[in-house]
């Protein structure tokens, strides 16, 4: 399968990845934890159907010392027992952030309340950079239909 476009050499969407890389050096650059930070994009990626990205930040999260019982129930972070309090107020934000069409009032106080008991305002601004970020990606690999399985942890930095 191969995309209908190439994102990396089209003269505008090569120049946008670009501006996303250097938003994302910023939110990795913070005090917002790695970890917390994977398990942000691999949520908001499963949720919007990219397999690219899920592809990336699992085998970018398992490269970093993730372990696989994590990985593998990120989708199921509600009933596991494997994610810190802080974790899980992370995870319900970016659902919340990327479900935004699904709630008529957008993120609840109640989770943006949770989210602020745990994160720092450095740390919020990073997840919501994120979690906007994450989102925008996955909008772009899921238009052009970017195949998965192909990603190995390195490959782009």
């Amino acid at each position: 399968m191969d995309a209908r476009l190439n994102l990396f050499e089209n003269p505008v969407t090569g120049k946008l990845i670009r501006h996303f890389n250097s938003a994302g050096k910023a939110i990795a650059d913070s005090s917002l934890p790695a970890a917390t930070q994977e398990l942000v994009k691999i949520r908001a990626s499963q949720i919007n159907g990219c397999g690219f990205c899920t592809d990336m930040h699992t085998k970018d999260a398992a490269a970093a010392g993730e372990t696989s019982v994590r990985l593998n129930l990120v989708a199921a972070w509600r009933e596991a027992t494997v994610f810190t309090e802080a974790e899980r107020a992370a995870l319900e934000l970016a659902e919340e952030g990327t479900r935004i069409a699904d709630a008529a009032g957008g993120v609840s106080e109640q989770v943006w309340a949770n989210a602020a008991q745990h994160y720092d305002e450095e740390q919020l601004g990073a997840l919501v950079g994120l979690i906007a970020l994450i989102n925008a990606y996955n909008r772009a690999n899921v238009l052009v239909r970017q195949p998965a399985g192909g990603y190995e942890p390195g490959m782009f930095g």
